[in-house]
């Protein structure tokens, strides 16, 4: 009783704190939905059956959409709890053979997430449909990028949705203020939209607390509005509830009322939002808030706002403002402008995990993510997305300079990303859930035929705006799949040319090379061999260290690897050789490891403990193994062999070497190069460093000692990451089209992105960069 008396504190709890984080959004539409719907020819039917029908429209909109498909289907189409189309799309990976990314292991199915219970059952024969899309290459291509589209999209509602929902709240200064010129509401606009964005910088987490309380007042002030106008201007627009409203509004408004749906759509902005934001929360709490709170208020204030224009038809382009009572329209129209700052600022983290989500998947050029332990639980910041958000967003809000404009555009991406959204859940239906394609078909059929009506009303739009959205969803979808395309073309030709074996066995245990103290920490994708790049290094500098580790960080269609599973561990050749295998895992929703240091040791402590292991048995018993690989965190004994001890950076400072060097035999001018640079980066020196020591544990094979002894000496010598500095481009005898792709666009990508070191968290002093020429 207990038990479930505190399951339902906590359900209740998250209910309350998803207002700000994920129907902020979903709440403000109020504000600019009719504006937008009677902005075209249907301003002249001016009479009461015509608003009651557009009030229809937006009720069974809204329900089937917001209530019956996100809230109370959608949220069954989750990975792991996770939201968005990215889930959707790993989800579909793992159950069809439909993934591109590189380095799949069968390992990696053994991850305790990777098979979600109940979801499907891998011993149930395949559809043919399943069949026929995993045989073909160009529908997983295909699939592929309808997910970037779908991507593009939302990056393209986090532009419009800012510039919408702030211009709208503040134009209703014009219904007070009659003198107060437009342009001045755009500059008012243009100020708050800036001060958005550069906040982003210093993180929400200190105001993050009053988003609830902000959208819960708000959605309770415009139900409150609602019921004054339906009590005070048309008691009888309850009857619109009716969908026969509907067919006469079409049979009176005809092909004006079609065009009109672009606008209607309006009403189911945000959506999207609340099903991506599904991770943070539970299925139960958001539809507990929806269910009661928000679509209840929601409901009442369109209601409220058909009966004040059923009898004030020429207040329509500030309806939402002008149906406020006087002694409440102050306080509402500050909390529209504060409701419509929270619900940007929903729209814009979610945009940053949708572009840290494309960036795992290898779909995205490398950006800087950032992530603060103090900021809200999951919240990442990209300086890059926010600037170019910043930017594009203030250009549509000048370029505009209207509501009408912004909303057709804004209703196309909305309704586009909607119906990328069903596609992939009619996917799940049958490919996952393993459910009748009949089922499948009935769902898209239902769903889909109705979005496809409102593309197609939104489609007269594009002329006045709607071109906008198409645009920049093209570009960015273009960018995504171009950087996608070449990363692909480089792992396969880094796959193609990796080292032999047989040449790395005929170098002997000192690889023919000078062995000096320290760990090489050496980054590739490829999860097997040994990357011709390190072949290069050791031929034309004939020196490394005493201790190699191949490091492959890779992302798994996961959206969170646990700690315990995150670390790969294996051999390369003979024991002498001292040369290892790291694979790191990582879900696709997983922030990395900011503190370089931290990275190092849970190395180190990985290849030590597979050590030990291997010398147990293999593993077997303590760590699940796929071939020469363990997972060493799943022992019980990980860690218990070694005694850790912190010291502070500033003290230990003076005993700090560079690989290679030795404490005693660092010559003058890289102690010269250490002093400059802890000058210039004082957070060097003063990061926690952990030193690790081997207890007197006896052994049965002396070797096992002497390597553990071999590998803490060269990790207290110095860690050095080698990774590679690539030029791509495309053969000589490639095609124009293959060669404008990578020649020019490719390259134009990766020249003005973020290092590899940048997105690795690798800190410059301790990074050796080799020079690769790729010919794709």
């Amino acid at each position: 009783m207990a038990e479930c008396k505190n399951r339902r504190k906590h359900v209740l709890l998250l209910a309350y704190q998803s207002f700000g984080m994920v129907f902020s959004d979903l709440s403000t539409p109020p504000l600019y939905v009719y504006k937008c719907t009677f902005s075209g020819r249907l301003r002249h039917y001016q009479n009461e059956d015509t608003v009651f029908g557009a009030f229809s429209l937006v009720f069974w909109t809204l329900t089937l959409f917001s209530l019956f498909k996100y809230v109370g289907f959608m949220m069954c189409a989750n990975d792991n709890g996770e939201g968005g189309i990215f889930a959707l799309y790993s989800v579909i990976c793992r159950h069809a053979k439909f993934c591109l990314l590189p380095n799949q292991q069968a390992a990696d199915e053994e991850i305790s997430t990777y098979h979600s219970v109940g979801y499907s059952n891998r011993n149930v024969v395949s559809s043919r449909f399943k069949k026929f899309v995993e045989g073909h290459k160009k529908m997983k291509t295909a699939l592929l990028v309808l997910v970037l589209f779908g991507a593009a999209v939302f990056i393209t509602i986090a532009i419009f949705t800012p510039a919408i929902s702030i211009l709208s709240s503040v134009e209703g200064l014009q219904v007070r203020a009659k003198n107060l010129h437009h342009g001045m509401l755009v500059i008012i606009a243009l100020f708050l939209l800036i001060g958005l964005f550069v906040l982003q910088h210093y993180g929400m987490h200190r105001v993050a607390f009053i988003f609830a309380p902000i959208v819960i007042l708000w959605l309770l002030s415009i139900a409150f509005v609602g019921i004054y106008n339906i009590i005070n201007w048309n008691p009888r627009v309850y009857q619109a509830l009716s969908p026969y409203y509907i067919y006469k509004f079409f049979g009176e408004t005809g092909k004006d009322g079609w065009i009109s749906l672009g606008g209607i759509l309006l009403s189911i902005t945000g959506t999207e939002v609340v099903f991506a934001g599904l991770g943070q929360f539970t299925a139960s709490s958001i539809r507990v808030a929806f269910s009661f709170v928000v679509y209840p208020c929601l409901v009442l204030q369109y209601m409220g706002q058909a009966a004040f224009l059923s009898q004030n038809f020429s207040s329509v382009s500030t309806s939402f403002h002008s149906s406020i009572p006087d002694s409440l329209f102050w306080p509402v129209t500050v909390m529209a402008t504060l409701a419509a700052i929270v619900a940007s600022q929903a729209v814009v983290s979610a945009t940053f995990s949708i572009a840290k989500q494309c960036h795992a998947l290898g779909c995205f050029p490398r950006i800087k993510i950032v992530h603060k332990s103090k900021w809200v639980h999951r919240q990442t910041y990209v300086p890059e997305i926010n600037w170019a958000l910043m930017i594009l967003c203030l250009a549509v809000t000048v370029g505009s300079q209207d509501t009408i404009h912004l909303g057709n555009a804004y209703g196309i991406a909305c309704i586009a990303g909607i119906f990328v959204t069903t596609c992939l859940t009619s996917m799940i239906i049958d490919f996952v859930w393993h459910k009748n394609l009949l089922v499948a078909l009935l769902y898209f059929s239902f769903f889909g035929i109705i979005e496809i009506i409102f593309i197609s009303s939104s489609c007269m739009r594009i002329p006045k705006g709607g071109w906008v959205p198409l645009v920049l969803s093209a570009v960015f979808m273009f960018v995504m799949y171009v950087w996608h395309y070449g990363s692909r073309k480089k792992y396969l030709y880094d796959l193609h040319n990796k080292a032999s074996m047989k040449w790395i066995l005929t170098l002997g245990s000192d690889l023919g090379i000078v062995r000096i103290p320290g760990i090489g920490l050496v980054y590739t994708e490829l999860a097997s061999g040994v990357p011709a790049m390190f072949s290069q290094f050791i031929t034309d500098l004939p020196t490394f260290y005493q201790v190699v580790v191949f490091i492959c960080v890779k992302t798994v269609p996961i959206p969170y690897v646990s700690q315990k599973e995150r670390y790969l561990i294996g051999r390369i050749g003979p024991k002498p050789y001292r040369m290892y295998r790291c694979i790191v895992r990582y879900g696709y929703k997983d922030v990395h490891e900011n503190d370089d240091y931290d990275f190092e040791n849970a190395i180190v402590m990985s290849v030590a403990e597979f050590i030990q292991l291997e010398a147990e048995g293999g593993g077997t018993r303590d760590g699940s193994v796929d071939g020469r690989l363990a997972v060493v965190r799943s022992s019980e004994n990980f860690g218990k062999g070694f005694m850790m001890s912190e010291s502070d950076g500033n003290k230990e400072s003076s005993r700090w070497s560079y690989p290679g060097s030795g404490s005693s035999s660092r010559s003058a001018a890289l102690q010269k190069l250490k002093s400059m640079y802890e000058l210039e980066s004082p957070e060097f020196c003063n990061r926690r460093r952990i030193q690790l020591k081997l207890l007197d544990t006896t052994y049965k094979d002396s070797r096992v000692k002497e390597e553990l002894l071999e590998l803490l000496e060269a990790k207290d010598a110095g860690v050095a990451y080698v990774i590679g500095h690539s030029h791509v481009k495309a053969k000589w005898n490639a095609t124009f089209w293959k060669r404008l792709l990578i020649n020019v666009f490719l390259s134009f990508l990766r020249k003005n992105c973020r290092s590899p070191g940048v997105g690795l968290n690798i800190p410059h002093i301790s990074l050796i960069e080799v020079g690769m020429n790729y010919y794709l």
